[in-house]
């Protein structure tokens, strides 16, 4: 038996953000909030769909975080804290408790915790995570 693990991230995309929600095993997590899809470029789009292996990652910015390391043509990409895409992040992704519009939401850091406790969890039994990215319906990005 392997020991992944994979969450689910469905996106709905928008002019000012792009909003989702993340599941493990059918159980909602979390919903997050990101930039508009804008090709992938480099601090200005969210990351295109995919699977993605999560690793913890340290930042002098933002301490331990969740880390997506292999995004083609992007660095840097994290899960971390923000209640405004538009202001905060620069292709990162941010879990929010409620959604209140397009790439806005409340009670970010509430969320995260939520999420990372999930993540370290699944960590902490040796299992590789994955964060696997679709868009809603028909529509789809990357």
């Amino acid at each position: 038996m392997s020991n992944t693990h994979t969450l689910y991230l469905r996106r709905k995309y928008g002019e000012k953000g792009t909003n989702g929600t993340i599941t493990f095993k059918g159980e909602h997590i979390c919903h997050t909030i990101e930039l508009p899809w804008r090709n992938n470029l480099q601090r200005l789009s969210c990351i295109p769909e995919g699977r993605y292996k999560l690793q913890k990652t340290k930042y002098y910015k933002h301490g331990e975080q969740i880390g997506i390391p292999a995004v083609l043509g992007r660095e840097a990409i994290l899960v971390h804290a923000a209640n405004h895409a538009m202001e905060e992040l620069h292709g990162c992704i941010a879990p929010v408790t409620t959604l209140t519009g397009e790439g806005t939401g409340d009670d970010s850091r509430k969320a995260l915790d939520k999420l990372k406790a999930l993540v370290y969890s699944l960590w902490d039994m040796e299992a590789e995570v994955f964060l696997v990215i679709r868009g809603q319906g028909l529509e789809t990005r990357g």
